[in-house]
């Protein structure tokens, strides 16, 4: 008798995960609470896959085997709390997907810097000419990947609702960037479970296996006392030298891992505090895989970067406007106002996870001449910063850019680094940072 599959989510990672699942001879059953896109719809009819929306139907979600979780689905939902109280198994579409590949996976956690690790990573492997794939919380889903190629490595991108739910899986290479808080609203906004969450990358690794990790980030510092691991642990610094793993001097970037790798700073793609940290841990895993030297250096100098991440855009009348739209938390908006070398207006706001702006008073004051909030509630944004620099609300992109441009003189910036989720005004940050560059074009 068949085995059964239950799919919670109809976006990229349910529709990948119930393709896999057939493919591998489920019977599989598919349910959105929400509305299904209209591609997506098309095809689970073309595999005739069973499927509902604005629903979920618990008779039919619960005779299945097991259930797999897309990680938009709150924990907290009416379905997750009734799959729980009657014991059934809850997985990841990336845990389901594991169990039919054999490639070497490479996977990225953290708090900041994920996706820009992931694709920095993923083109150095295709310049190398691996057979690789790309997947997890960037591109297409892991799941579908592994149901329609036969990669022999995998750049996985995992956020912490992808990792709560991954029980066997094992990273062949595990990267873990920061832990600084982040969707607290989903973990009881109790960040010793976010920070547990995070280090769920490590789990079931072995002797095989590397653990890169950053040696500058406090938090990962005292958690992995308590960590116990046979794998190789690899850290990473910008501020102290390591005989094991890489770090970086004022002007050089130096990786300790078989015949050493050096390169100046200046060279890099990417440029500022945070993306060294980027480049550093790229540049390792690069060297664990025995990628040549060359090809590592030539990788971290073409890099092209990651759309809606500190994307200088365009100039227009003199003004520079940068588009990093990915930035959903105070720490990311941190580093992307310490990289910011001129006055800049800056475009913040959307939904609050529970943000802490302390940390920002000091670079507000120091770089920013004007905030334009953009979003439905910004009294937060007002508390925070009200007495420090002029304020003015937007409730559209058009107008928040509108403002930002009567704000902001030739040789200025105009950055949108929105430290909030997108949810209020937007369908995500895609969406937000594409109005944000359709609206700098009608200037």
């Amino acid at each position: 008798m068949n085995k059964k599959i239950s799919i919670l989510g109809g976006g990229e990672s349910g529709v990948g995960a119930a393709i896999l699942a057939q493919k591998q001879g489920f019977e599989v059953f598919l349910s959105d609470f929400g509305l299904i896109q209209d591609k997506y719809k098309t095809v689970l009819n073309n595999y005739k896959i069973d499927w509902e929306e604005k629903q979920h139907t618990k008779e039919r979600i619960q005779i299945a085997d097991e259930v797999i979780k897309s990680p938009g689905i709150p924990d907290n939902s009416d379905i997750i709390q009734y799959l729980k109280a009657i014991e059934k198994p809850i997985i990841s579409e990336i845990e389901f997907a594991a169990r039919y590949t054999n490639a070497k996976k490479i996977c990225i956690t953290g708090s900041n810097g994920k996706t820009t690790v992931t694709m920095l990573i993923y083109h150095i492997l295709q310049k190398a000419n691996f057979n690789v794939g790309l997947g997890g919380n960037v591109g297409q889903s892991f799941a579908l990947q592994v149901a329609e190629n036969d990669f022999d490595y995998f750049v996985i991108e995992l956020s912490s609702f992808q990792l709560d739910y991954m029980i066997d899986f094992k990273a062949d290479i595990a990267i873990l960037l920061n832990i600084t808080p982040d969707h607290l609203d989903w973990y009881n906004y109790n960040f010793s479970l976010y920070a547990e969450s995070k280090f769920r990358i490590a789990q079931n690794q072995d002797e095989s296996c590397f653990f890169l990790y950053n040696a500058d980030d406090q938090v990962i510092i005292d958690r992995l006392k308590d960590i116990k691991s046979n794998a190789t642990k690899l850290p990473f610094s910008i501020y102290s030298e390591n005989k094991l793993g890489g770090y970086a001097t004022n002007t050089h970037l130096k990786i300790n891992h078989h015949n050493p790798f050096e390169m100046n700073i200046y060279e890099l793609a990417l440029q500022g505090k945070h993306n060294i940290y980027n480049s550093l841990v790229a540049g390792i895993s690069a060297k664990i895989l025995d990628i040549k030297n060359p090809i590592i250096r030539e990788s971290l100098a073409d890099f092209k970067g990651v759309e809606h991440r500190l994307e200088k855009f365009i100039k227009v009348h003199g003004i520079l406007f940068i588009n990093d739209s990915k930035s959903t938390n105070v720490n990311s908006c941190w580093y992307a106002l310490e990289s910011m070398d001129k006055k800049t207006v800056w475009i913040a706001g959307g939904i609050d996870k529970g943000n802490d702006y302390a940390m920002l008073k000091d670079l507000v004051k120091e770089k920013v001449k004007a905030i334009v909030a953009l979003g439905k509630d910004n009294q937060k944004i007002h508390d925070a910063f009200g007495d420090i620099v002029e304020i003015i609300d937007a409730t559209s992109m058009e107008e928040a850019v509108k403002a930002s441009y009567f704000l902001a003189r030739d040789g200025e910036i105009v950055l949108l680094s929105p430290a909030c989720a997108s949810f209020d005004l937007f369908k995500n940050y895609e969406d937000r940072g594409r109005q944000f560059k359709q609206a700098v074009r009608k200037l």
